[in-house]
């Protein structure tokens, strides 16, 4: 009679692989997604950013001034104790630099916009894009595309418009840039006036549909934001002037006799906007405005392909560097499939997210991940990549992967997880499970126990759970 005392049962040898509860096909050898090419006639990106450097000069300069003088540690803070730009602060830099307060204000916002400087309550520091200016053409335009963004903190807003019409002009515009990039040549004003006005009205239609009763009046909300019935609404006309001149301000067009035209900065800047809006239009979950954690749960029923397609929408929406951050915040969680998703939306960023995910290594929870990222990355084939694991790390993974079975997956799903242990044993497995000193590994092998069919082995691995918990 054969004993079905577990000590030696076989596990049923198959190549380990790095997340065993996902599907095969996540790691398989993704195909490159061809970048998409800017329209002809575009500068090249070095080109581009001599243009940025050459407009920014001015904040450059000012912003290099207050690295200089208003650091940690010397004696150039304001009189009120603040290291931000004070009349006093501006009246020195002024005369350090040969400029008029006025210039050196305006240089000041400019920095601060395309982040050259940042501004933390009472303090001001460079900003990395300072840091790396004359040797980053990537970073340059980062800069100038942060500046391009904020267009309309540039200038003042018209005074005599409500803030509501001004919110209004300010949705509209990205409308009218497409049109001025798409016509790649002077447009005249008046044809951009038509366009703004469209705009406006479908957006106060759109913020006015507002359901009721069949013959009953519309509500009160329903009314024209702007305007009295006495008086028409103001002429939009003066925000047009307000926001070319403002897009003017930032290097973005050029206006005369009548006519707009798109700087190769400015056309670029929104050929850049309109190509993240097709990424993130390609969204079919609806992720794109949600929290990294938030997103990665919504593509945790997502099939490989449709969930990277999220995770380049979620990307596209987002700063390389928020996004990774974010990534990588979620996957120190406790939710280990979260975890694990992390990385696989890691893995769509490529070679942006390097130094962040280097720096993680040395995190215990995150380590196996993070090697296995890296090894994927320098060239590895991702069903090689757990070669580089020791059998401690490929363990700890194995124990963080049974976790995320057992808390989103199904009993028989946590029972298959058993074929990719590198233990050839049970007994072995569990031993080593023991010692590697996961936070989850009682809840797995209770979990575990309570899913497997052969009664023998779940005693095993209740007896396991048992030891664990109390420190046996």
């Amino acid at each position: 009679m054969t004993s079905r005392i577990p000590r030696d049962s076989r596990l049923r040898l198959v190549r380990p692989r790095p997340l065993a509860a996902a599907p095969a096909a996540v790691n398989q050898r993704r195909p490159r997604r061809p970048a998409p090419r800017p329209p002809e006639g575009t500068p090249a990106p070095a080109e581009l950013a001599k243009m940025a450097r050459t407009g920014l000069a001015g904040a450059v300069r000012v912003a290099r001034w207050a690295d200089n003088a208003l650091g940690p540690g010397r004696d150039a803070a304001t009189a009120d104790g603040k290291a931000t730009l004070s009349a006093a602060t501006a009246d020195r830099a002024a005369a350090d630099l040969g400029l008029t307060p006025e210039q050196i204000r305006a240089d000041w916002d400019t920095a601060r916009l395309a982040g050259l400087v940042e501004v933390h309550g009472d303090s001001a520091r460079p900003g990395w894009r300072l840091r790396a200016w004359d040797r980053d053409d990537s970073a340059v335009l980062r800069g100038w595309v942060a500046l391009f963004d904020a267009w309309s903190l540039a200038l003042p807003e018209p005074e005599a418009h409500e803030p509501a019409a001004v919110a209004e002009a300010v949705s509209a515009m990205p409308q009218v840039l497409s049109f001025l990039q798409l016509s790649a040549g002077p447009v005249p004003v008046e044809q951009l006036l038509d366009l703004l006005q469209q705009r406006v009205i479908e957006l106060r239609t759109e913020r006015c549909e507002v359901s009721y009763e069949p013959g009953a009046e519309p509500p009160v909300e329903a009314a024209e934001p702007t305007g009295t019935p006495d008086a028409p609404p103001a002429s939009p006309a003066p925000l047009l002037d307000w926001a070319l001149e403002a897009l003017a301000s930032v290097g973005a067009l050029t206006c005369g006799a009548g006519q707009a035209t798109l700087t190769p900065l400015g056309s670029w800047a929104v050929w850049v906007k309109l190509e993240q809006i097709c990424v993130a239009a390609q969204s079919p979950a609806g992720n794109i405005e949600q929290s990294a954690e938030d997103m990665l749960r919504g593509c945790a029923q997502l099939r490989p392909n449709a969930a990277r397609a999220e995770y380049r929408a979620w990307l596209a929406a987002r700063t390389v560097g928020s996004a990774v951050s974010e990534l990588i915040d979620a996957a120190r969680g406790e939710d280990a499939l979260l975890r694990g998703l992390a990385f696989e939306a890691l893995r769509v960023v490529g070679a942006p997210a390097e130094p962040d995910v280097r720096a993680v290594v040395d995190e215990p929870t995150l380590r196996p991940y993070a090697l296995l990222w890296l090894a994927e990355h320098d060239g590895l084939d991702p069903e090689d990549a757990h070669e580089v694991l020791t059998r401690e790390e490929a363990t700890w993974l194995w124990v963080d992967t049974a976790a995320a079975v057992a808390d989103h997956g199904e009993a028989p799903m946590l029972v298959r997880h058993l074929e990719s242990a590198v233990q050839p044993t049970v007994p072995r497995l569990l031993d080593e499970v023991r010692a590697v000193g996961h936070p989850r590994t009682v809840q797995v092998l209770v979990a575990l126990a309570a899913a497997h069919p052969d009664p023998a082995l779940a005693k095993a691995v209740r007896r396991a759970a048992f030891q664990v918990h109390t420190g046996g």
